[in-house]
């Protein structure tokens, strides 16, 4: 994935990203940071679209290869 990819995550959306890495679940990271866990499956999913990734793994590692 290009980098400018990684500059068009959200401040939000990072904060879910960097959770994720973490090895959180939806509702541990809701729970961290306030929020439905709804909300963090919406930002989960944009940002799979915005980096062309299939799955959570695959942005798991997509955001590995971007650090």
């Amino acid at each position: 994935m290009p980098s400018h990819c990684l500059k068009a995550v959200t401040s939000a959306e990072a904060q879910v990203l960097r959770r994720l890495l973490r090895g959180l679940s939806n509702r541990s990271i809701a729970t961290e940071l306030v929020l439905s866990p709804r909300t963090v499956e919406s930002h989960i999913s944009r940002m799979l679209a915005k980096t062309g990734c299939r799955s959570r793994t695959q942005l798991l590692l997509w955001a590995l290869a971007e650090r």
